[in-house]
Parts: structure tokens; sequence; C-alpha cells
């Protein structure tokens, strides 16, 4: 063994943590923690030797292979016979007191192909220039390779992959992968994202980790391999191969994978659907990816790709032409907010790009790429190419009824939608008049809209509505060729696409939307029972209702679901001025005792709360100083501290006309107990008052609800306390809501957050204030509270619970924003229930379709040769086999749904309205069951429904 090994091995074992046999030594012993590294290294090191081995064979020369599993010394003859059937491990020979790498080829063995391992073709041919590599797993190796040149023996390339290794070309190849490389690149660009070229040089490290000798350069050969090998498993994953008439007679959009769940007329659609069109809808994702650049290399003359329009992709030609054609036609501009996507499509950088992103139309449930609706974008997110790609991938669906766009600017893009479709390909047109078309903005994308159109758009307000994986390789795919490029996304499309049909989802979301029905229904029944206690609410929540029901029929009626913020309540401009005209009112009838030449009882009051603001303003300048202020900043800070100073002690000498007692609790420490019973207890941020201060910020004003449970209280001064304080707490309820409206704080907005924040904290303070004279009429506020209408502290707006101050009077004219948001959420997730339901008949159905159609695959091709007829049939028959698993799995899935042990098969009798049905009752599943199941396994049935649900037999 190498000095560098034996470093780099003790070098490993201190990265590992351990650094010293003393440092371990110290460990307990117990569980032999101190011996392994001596351990690991004995063994280590005793294997670069060739003592401990056994040596078999004759001669002189000892020979043993890095790959078998037996690491045995043998000699010459014995390595070359044993390694016949394994062409390409790794040998080394012990020679010099140290093993050398060797190739089998400089051992003389020949791998001969077409005849049985060790027995030589008597017409045999070498390969071309007698020079052949093979790239695999263990890395990258030369040999020696004879061809089979019997009378009967199939071509070279057939010969090659018969063997399970890929030619890189089909005349005298010299380069050839092995089956298990592909497989193993294949899958690790799926799930780790390995470009192809660290793949490659990876395996050069591991053939040779030196350097000293070059390695054949094959990288090239590599990618055009994975190129083809590539496309040759998507058409024959999707039965192109088993097509008689070839697979130049594959139609665009055949090598998708297609998604189970969603409606697909003949494949998953019930007999007779079309009589009941609109209880079938597809629901439709529309987006882009900027991050799928395209630099500007290559050309499709040179790089055309090898599957046109088959997958993803729409065909590039057609494409190319129909936005030649429309280049000229300038996008709109946007009435919502101003939206980059719209207002900026035409005006995107895009030098040195040859496409600046791609648009798709994914299935919005189920996040599946939909056949022929991928496409790349020149510049920004322009119509000219999101329809075509959108129309392009309705073409599958034209017999469906209903469509749901969701569009991050659908808002704008169906405006006009119906006027630019005669500018598409007359392939492409839709009969719009006889569908029904509904447009969505996803839930992610619909607080940066303007308020009708949150409510206009929203999935949650409507009934019967419910990339992270391709960005990694993007980097990768910025310098591929165009046809390289748009292959390889078609493969990690396929891939994305098989992963979610595998997948078992439905059960969870099954039991999440479950859950979340009995929630949202409880929850609606406790609201609406608090308003129908009494008659007036009663006939409200009947009106309001049928209001409801109007508008999600047609939505020109009026909007319930448009916020209604009214004037209503009580504030304190208004209540000042009622109380200033009652005081000019008894001045005049001389029904007044003012102790004040100019100030009344309400003035003293009103006076006090407005010092109270001004101390907390006060409060947040002084603390926003920091430890850095400027002499400036300290001398502003003093001059409103005097001002406030003056006005105090003003106000106090007034105070004591009409609260004697003030004057002795401030001799003593009881003032400082009230002023921290009304700053100390609440969570508004604000920092808190000092007592002992002697600063103007933390004088004690002492409100009569201060002092009111220690002495006696002029009763008109509290009832004039309560008044204003009541109508500051509805000030303060007024002001966080709109203090707390799009408050996404970026770099550039800094100053406008703080500033909208130092709002927020002052309208908290004062309801605080507030409240603490008010607390048995009003509830606490938190800071959790705190939060916009569309903010569900942490919630999705499908879960959550609206915070109390928007059901506050003043805020809404009554309780039917609550009641609005929350029979829409339980409304939604009742239709969940039933869409998710009819989603697994729709794919139990397309399994049972696919199966049909693999076994009618198997049948469809024969061929002269028994072995080729033989492996058509055997493959047609796995992709049966595999659909038929995942039959199973999603049976049993549904079995587990509803929690009885049927076996397999016997959930056929369920029918989806008996599904649903039974799912609401579960009483009638029990005797639907009892009516078609064995009198034997009757009481296994009635445990589980008493066991799962309580429910006993009758």
């Amino acid at each position: 063994m190498s000095s560098y090994a034996v470093q780099t091995t003790y070098l490993s074992w201190h990265l590992l943590g351990f650094s010293s046999i003393h440092h371990l030594s110290s460990r307990p012993k117990g569980l032999g923690i101190v011996s392994l590294p001596c351990k690991v290294a004995e063994g280590i090191l005793v294997a670069g030797g060739s003592r401990h081995v056994t040596v078999t064979g004759r001669g002189g020369e000892k020979f043993r292979c890095e790959d078998c599993f037996l690491v045995e010394l043998v000699c010459y003859d014995c390595i070359v016979q044993s390694h016949y059937h394994t062409p390409l491990h790794r040998i080394k020979q012990w020679k010099d007191d140290l093993f050398h790498t060797v190739l089998l080829m400089s051992l003389g063995l020949h791998v001969q192909l077409g005849h049985r391992p060790g027995e030589e073709c008597n017409s045999c041919r070498a390969a071309y220039d007698d020079d052949f590599v093979v790239i695999d797993v263990h890395g990258i190796h030369e040999i020696k390779l004879d061809y089979c040149g019997c009378t009967h023996a199939p071509s070279c390339y057939k010969q090659l992959l018969r063997a399970q290794w890929f030619p890189a070309t089909t005349i005298d190849p010299r380069t050839v992968a092995t089956f298990a490389i592909l497989q193993l690149f294949h899958l690790l660009s799926f799930e780790s994202k390995v470009s192809a070229y660290k793949f490659y040089h990876s395996l050069t490290w591991r053939t040779n980790n030196i350097g000293t000798k070059p390695i054949r350069d094959r990288y090239s050969v590599f990618l055009h391999i994975v190129s083809e090998w590539q496309h040759l498993k998507a058409l024959k994953r999707s039965g192109q191969g088993h097509d008689p008439a070839g697979i130049e007679a594959t139609q665009e959009g055949e090598l998708a994978v297609l998604c189970p769940a969603c409606p697909q007329p003949g494949k998953n659609l019930l007999e007779g659907w079309e009589n009941v069109p609109r209880s079938e809808c597809l629901f439709l994702a529309i987006d882009t990816n900027f991050c799928l650049k395209w630099h500007l290399v290559s050309t499709d003359s040179k790089d055309p790709g090898l599957g046109h329009g088959w997958g993803y992709f729409v065909e590039e030609g057609k494409y190319k032409v129909h936005i030649n054609m429309n280049s000229e036609v300038l996008q709109e501009k946007s009435t919502c907010v101003s939206h980059n996507a719209v207002n900026m499509a035409d005006t995107k950088s895009s030098k040195g790009l040859a496409a600046t992103g791609v648009g798709t139309v994914d299935c919005a449930c189920h996040d599946m790429k939909l056949p022929n609706s991928v496409g790349d974008l020149q510049k920004g997110e322009k119509y000219l190419h999101m329809d075509y790609l959108i129309f392009s991938a309705l073409i599958a669906f034209s017999q469906l009824i209903v469509f749901n766009f969701s569009y991050d600017i659908t808002c704008q893009w169906h405006k006009k939608l119906w006027s630019r479709m005669p500018s598409l390909p007359p392939a492409l047109h839709l009969d719009h008049p006889s569908k029904v078309i509904n447009y969505f903005v996803p839930k992610f994308h619909l607080d940066a809209h303007i308020k009708a159109c949150q409510t206009k758009f929203s999935f949650n307000l409507t009934p019967w509505h419910g990339w992270a994986n391709i960005n990694h390789v993007a980097a990768s795919m910025k310098e591929m060729g165009p046809g390289a490029r748009r292959d390889t996304l078609n493969d990690h499309f396929g891939d994305w696409n098989w992963k979610k049909i595998s997948g078992r989802t439905m059960l969870r979301k099954i039991k999440e939307a479950v859950k979340a029905e009995k929630d949202h229904c409880a929850a609606l029944q406790e609201l609406e029972g608090s308003i129908k206690s009494s008659e007036l609410g009663a006939a409200y929540i009947a009106e309001w209702k049928n209001e409801i029901k109007a508008w999600e029929t047609d939505h020109t009626k009026p909007n319930l679901f448009d916020s209604r913020v009214v004037g209503a309540s009580i504030q304190s401009p208004a209540v000042c001025l009622a109380l200033r005209q009652q005081d000019a009112r008894e001045l005049e009838d001389g029904a007044i005792i003012s102790l004040h030449a100019e100030v009344t009882p309400s003035v003293l009051i009103s006076t006090a709360i407005d010092l109270e603001h001004a101390q907390h303003h006060l409060w947040v300048d002084a603390d926003a100083l920091g430890l850095h202020a400027t002499d400036t900043q300290r001398a502003n800070i003093v001059t409103c501290r005097n001002a406030l100073q003056c006005r105090v002690e003003a106000w106090s000498s007034v105070q004591v006309l009409y609260m004697p007692i003030v004057a002795n609790l401030r001799a003593t420490t009881l003032s400082h107990q009230f002023h921290l019973q009304n700053t100390g207890h609440d969570d508004s941020g604000l920092p808190s008052s000092k007592p002992d201060s002697g600063k103007a910020e933390d004088f004690p004003l002492l409100f009569p609800s201060d002092v009111c449970d220690l002495t006696v209280c002029d009763l008109k001064l509290l009832k004039l306390e309560w008044s204003l304080q009541y109508a500051q707490a509805n000030d303060a309820l007024t002001e966080c809501p709109q203090n707390i409206c799009g408050q996404g704080a970026n770099t550039q907005a800094h100053k406008t957050v703080d500033t909208l924040e130092n709002r927020l904290a002052m309208s908290h303070a004062k309801y605080c204030c507030a409240h603490k004279a008010l607390l048995r009429r009003f509830q606490p506020l938190k800071k959790s509270d705190l939060r916009p209408m569309g903010d569900f502290g942490g919630q999705t707006q499908g879960t959550a619970i609206m915070s109390w101050i928007w059901l506050t009077h003043g805020v809404s004219t009554d309780n039917s924003a609550g009641l609005q948001d929350c029979e829409a959420r339980h409304n939604r997730w009742h239709e969940e229930i039933q869409l998710l339901m009819k989603e697994m008949q729709h794919v139990l159905a397309f399994l049972k379709w696919h199966i049909q159609w693999w076994e009618e695959r198997a049948t469809l091709q024969t061929f002269v040769r028994a072995e080729e007829t033989e492996g058509f049939v055997a493959y047609a028959k796995c992709q049966g086999a595999v659909r038929r698993a995942l039959l199973m799995s999603f049976e049993d899935s549904m079995v587990l749904m509803i929690g009885i042990p049927l076996p397999y098969g016997w959930l056929s009798l369920l029918s989806y309205e008996k599904i649903v049905d039974n799912m609401i009752e579960l009483r009638s599943l029990q005797n639907w069951f009892r009516g078609r199941i064995k009198r034997p396994i009757l009481q296994c049935v009635d445990n589980v429904f008493r066991k799962q649900w309580g429910i006993e037999i009758d």
C-alpha cells in the first residue's frame, strides 16, 4: 500500500472523529468503540498485502480481482478463465511487493459475442481497428472484442445490444456504454440532477485517480448514447415499439405520461358520462419558469432533437411559425396591479439568450405536465406564447365541457382570450361557446392582486374548485443544443409525472379533507348558531344564503365576499364633538358646575387621553435613538420632552381641582403602582415607562378609573372617561387593519414598513390603554390578532380561523364577513372530498384501461425469430403487471380510507355515488356492506365498525 494511501486512510479517521488512539482511550470500553479505529486500520492495511488471502492455481504470477466477491490470489490461467463472464472487472497483479493495475486485455482475454463464454467462433471478426472502449460502472475499459461471423449471426450492433451494451453507432462501433451505467446515470440525473459532464468525469477518476495514465476521451460519444437511450426508453415505455406501423407513426404527445386522476375521455370516464358532461371538469395551471434560460447555442438544423412534439414540448416548427407571424402584436397593459409579467413582457432582456424561460400548462390538482404543453419563451410571459401552449394542451381534452384555468395573471390574460384565438392555427381552435370556462388566480399570488380580483378569482370562494423538481438542472441545460435540451426536459418531465402516479398521496389528502370538513362544519354551525339566536339573525342567515347561491350561479349578481367597510362605529372626534356640544348646552342652562374657567370636565379627560398619546409617541421616538444618535436627534427629543412637561404640569394643576385625591397619591408610591398597572402589562411592543425617571413621558396621569377603587370619584368623570375610552378603542381597531394591509418587506420598502409598524404599535398601545379602562366591555387585543384578512397566522386560507378584529362593528356592518368565509371554507372542503373520490375512481378506471391496452399491445406484432416475439410479449406483460400492481395499491388505499379490510377486488362493488353517500352516513355504509358480505366475514366487519366509529350492530 502506497504512503499516500496510508496518509489518506489516517486522514479519513481524523475527519470521522478518530483523531487519536489516546483520545479515544478515555471513552467507555464496553461498546468496543476504542478498538474500532485500530481494527479498521489493521484491516485496511492488511488488505494491501498478499499474505492474508489464499493462493490458488499454478505459476509464479499472482493476480486478484477488485470486483469479485472472494478476494483471493490466483494464477494467470485462472484469472483469465474466471472472467469470461465478467470481462469488465478490474484486475491487479502482485509484483515487487505491491499490487499493480493490469488490463484483462493485456492478459490475453478476448470478449467473444454470439457464443457462450469461453467459446471461440471459427469465423470471428475483430472490432474495428481492434480498438474497443466500454463505459461501465467500474470505469472506462479498453478490451479486445470479437464479433460472431457465423452464417446466421445478427449484425454487429445487435450482438452488442444482446450483450446489454449500447453502441455509439450501428456501423463499425468502437465505443459502447453498458445498460447498467446508462440506467445508473438515468436515475441519478432524475434524483440528484447530476450532469453528464460530472458523471462521465467521475468515471474517468474512478478508472485512474492519479492522473498519470491518460483515459480515452469518449465524453461526446457518451452524450450521444445517453440522448438515444433516453429517447428509446420513452418510446419503449409508451408502447410505440409494439406498434406495427413503427415508431415513425408516433403522434404528437404520445410519449407523455398521462395523469390518471384527471378526466381522460375514452380512458377513465364512466360509460354515459356525456349525458352529464358538467360532472367532469379539468383543472389547468398555467405557469412559467425563467430559471430555465437557454443560451444562444447551436441551431435546430445542427441539433434537431429526436422527438418532434412527441412528448411535452410542442412541435418546434409550428410553434416558431406562429410566433414569427404574430411577433409584432403588442401586449395589453395590466389594469390590475402593475404585473411585471404583463407590462414588461415586450421589454425583458434577452441578450445572448435563445430562450428566457419556459412556459407550461400543468394538471393543477396533481402537478403533472400535460402532452404538448411546454414551449420556450423568447422574451417575457407574452400572451402570444402562452395562448399557443394552452390551446395545444387542450386538444386532448376537447370533449370535456368544464375547464378551470389557474394563472397568476388570469385577471388580464382572460379578457381578450377568445378574440386572440383566431390568430392560432385552426387545429388549435376550441368551440368555446359550448364550454364552461372558469378563471382563477393561484392562492400564492392572490394577495398581490387588487381586492376585486381577490374575490372574483379566488379558489376558496368559487364552488367546485380545488417547478421545484426541474430548477436544479437549469444550469446544466443552458449550454445544450436546442434538440438535446428539449429531449432532456421531456425526459425529466416524464420522470416527474411517473413519480406522481406511483406515489400514494390520495389517501393522505382524503384524510386531511375529511378532518378539515368536519372542523369547518362545526365552526360554521357555531357561528350560525350565535347569529340565529335572535329572530332578526335567523332571517338574515336565510337571506344571506339565498344571495350566496345567486352569486355562485351568476357572478354578475352582487358579490357578498367583497369587503364592506363603513364608518358606523363610534369614533373619538364624534364623541368629543358631542361632549363639547353638551357642555355648551349645560353652560347656557347654567346646569354645569365648572371648577375652571376654561377647562370643563370633558376637556379635562380628553386632554388627559391626548397627553397619554403624546407620552407614547415620545417613548417610541426616544427608544428609536439607539446608541449612535446625533446631537440634532437628541436635541429634538429634549425639546419635545420640555414641551410635554409644560403641558403635563398645566393639566395636572387643573386635575387637582376636579380630583383632589391625586395630589396625595402622587406624593406617595401609590402613583407608581397605578402607573405600572396601566403601562406594564401589554404586548404592544412599545418601550416600558420608568415612573422613577422624572421625565414627562413617565409622569403618572391617574385617570378616574385608576383611583375609583381607592376613593370616591365623581361619577360624571367616570362616565366621560368611559365614553372617550370606548371611542378610542374603536379608533384603534379601525386603525389596526389599515396598518397591517400589505406589509411585505423588501429592500426598497424598509422605511415605509417601519412607519407602518410604528403606527400599528401605536394603535395597539392606544387600544391597550383604553382596554384597561373598559375591561369588561372589550376583549384583550394580542399581537397574534394583528394580522390582515388575507393573513391567517401561519394557517392557509382554506383552514384558517379569522382574527376577531375583522368581525367587530365598524369593520363590517355585521358578522357577514366571518360567516361568508366560514361558509366558503366548509363548502370547499366538502367539495374537496367529493372531488378526491371522483379522482380515485378516475385512477382505478385509468389503470384498468391501461392494463387492457398493454395486453392488446402484446399481440400486435409477430416476428420470424421466436426470441424476438417472446421479448415483445414479455415487455408488454411486464408493463401490464406494473399497472396491475398500482391498481391493487390504489384499491388498498381506498379500503384503508373506508376502514374495512376487504379482499382484493371487492371494492369494485362500490360506485362513486355509493362511496360519497356512505362516507357521510356510516350507518348506511354498514348496512350496505352487510347485504353484500358473506356471513363468515360479517363479524370482522362489525368489529371494525364498532372499533373505528363506535357503531353497534342493530
